[in-house]
């Protein structure tokens, strides 16, 4: 498959270069092999060959010989003699190569295999074979419904219909033994045709149907590979890979044909490892193999006694130990070569072409203030504490007095008690000079709101009030009546200058 504009369809015609099949050099065909003798020329006193090799669907060939010796190319569409009947296929090689070919496949030339060809096909029998082709997918389709209906354990791959529409060959894949008598009738009644049916292998059906492999091209078995050979987890084994069937296992559900290409290298590659099932015996105990790295000669191996560490080693050293070992020596412990190994720093990506980033285009992204403000909210009591708060913080104006809190490590000042009746004048007589004066630096209070208690009159005073007043003037030693506001400081009452004086 050499030419990258191919896309196979259901029907296995390529649609890239639109040659539907008749591709001159060959490149749209499975199988493909290259006439690297087409350009010479043969030997006086000999003939050509008269065999030549025609392709059928999904890269299935046979050889047919050329009685009426014909001029035919690579390329050019015959008829073919059929089982009944008669075949359509397209020539895909001529000329010396055929032996190789024959000989590769263990076929004589004189084999009963090796059938004839009629005629180069004419425009009716292209016309019958492509209207026969178009029939296969809905074949398929139906042949399915009636292997469910009938309850048989097989798959119906694919199906191939004659040149000539009176046969067509059902592939079908099957871990057991089949009987498929009644199938046969079903199918022969159904679609009016002969019926033939072939069982395949796994791999022979993925070389068949085609497809697109792990590794990204098509599958060997549909494009070069021939000789699918068995391939076993050993193969895995020496390459040191992971024995993971869903990686090793191929389209086909097989191990990958892959896993021999480089088997014989890698076999070449480990005559020089030592065997991993040798110990090496050193003073701190005995060490086991864990894994190697065949690129780089490197070995790794772990205490028997302690295993949570691995010690990489060199392979110069691993056969080293081995040869002490042979002479009965022991080495002291295998952290003393783990430090000899020098590793050489990587060098890092320059960036020599000068390549800019893909991203160099991309705007930063920045964090959008949100410029809609939140509505104001009523405030709670618990707000309006932070504010009065954060006032009391501010710096206060000069010639302003600061109001009385304690300052921060400071004591709680004490509350002045009411003077008892047991004092002296004189100091009865000092006590209301002093509470006139702070009573001037004191801040002035912030009017209180009127009480329920009023009968509805705001300028009523208070009942707590006149209480107060009474009771100064008549005992001026009684203590305040308690008020609602409980939480607020008890201060002493205010005493006239008259009532000390009568005094």
């Amino acid at each position: 498959m050499s030419c990258n504009s191919c896309s196979s369809d259901i029907d296995g015609v390529p649609k890239g270069c639109q040659s539907n099949g008749d591709c001159g050099t060959g490149s749209c065909e499975k199988l493909t092999v290259f006439d690297w003798l087409a350009n010479m020329t043969l030997p006086t006193g000999q003939e050509p060959e008269n065999i030549v090799e025609v392709r059928f669907k999904n890269g299935r060939k046979h050889f047919f010989t050329n009685p009426d010796n014909l001029k035919i190319s690579i390329g050019d569409i015959v008829a073919v003699e059929g089982n009944p009947g008669h075949d359509i296929g397209t020539v895909s090689l001529t000329g010396e190569l055929i032996k190789v070919q024959m000989k590769k496949k263990g076929i004589a030339v004189d084999s009963e295999e090796v059938k004839k060809i009629y005629r180069k096909a004419t425009q009716k029998d292209i016309d019958i074979w492509k209207a026969a082709r178009e029939k296969e997918y809905e074949t398929q389709h139906k042949g399915r419904e009636i292997l469910m209906r009938l309850g048989l354990k097989m798959k119906l791959s694919d199906v191939e219909y004659q040149g000539d529409g009176n046969k067509a060959t059902f592939y079908y894949t099957a871990d057991d033994r089949v009987d498929f008598r009644q199938l046969i009738r079903d199918l022969a009644s159904a679609f009016n045709i002969r019926v033939e049916m072939k069982q395949v292998g796994l791999r022979q059906e993925a070389a068949r149907l085609g497809g697109v492999g792990s590794c990204g091209r098509e599958l060997c078995c549909s494009t070069w590979l021939t000789d699918l050979r068995k391939v076993n987890t050993t193969a895995a084994r020496y390459q040191q890979l992971s024995l993971n069937p869903q990686k090793l296992a191929g389209q086909c559900g097989k191990l990958k044909c892959c896993l021999n290409y480089e088997l014989d290298t890698y076999l070449d590659a480990l005559r020089g490892f030592p065997k991993q099932d040798i110990e090496l015996k050193t003073e701190k105990g005995d060490a086991t193999f864990v894994k190697m790295d065949i690129f780089q000669n490197m070995l790794w191996y772990t205490y028997k006694e302690n295993r949570n560490k691995w010690y990489k080693l060199g392979l110069d050293q691993v056969k080293e130990i081995i040869a002490l070992n042979k002479k009965q020596e022991k080495v002291a412990s295998l952290e003393d070569y783990e430090v000899d190994i020098i590793e050489e720093p990587k060098a890092d990506f320059e960036n020599v072409v000068g390549q800019d980033s893909l991203t160099r285009f991309d705007a930063p992204k920045r964090n959008k203030k949100n410029k809609s403000k939140s509505k104001q909210q009523p405030r709670s009591k618990g707000d309006r504490k932070q504010v009065n708060a954060v006032d009391q913080n501010s710096p206060a104006k000069p010639n302003q007095p600061k109001p009385n809190q304690p300052k921060p490590g400071s004591k709680r000042p004490q509350q002045k008690r009411p003077a008892k009746p047991n004092q002296n004048k004189n100091q009865q007589q000092n006590q209301p000079q002093q509470q006139q004066g702070e009573n001037q630096n004191k801040p002035q209070k912030q009017q209180q709101r009127p009480k329920k208690n009023n009968g509805g009159n705001p300028n009523r005073p208070p009942k707590s009030e006149v209480n107060q007043n009474n009771s100064a003037d008549n005992n001026p030693v009684k203590k305040p009546a308690n008020t609602r506001n409980r939480n607020k400081k008890r201060r002493p009452p205010k005493k006239d200058n008259n009532t000390t004086q009568d005094a």
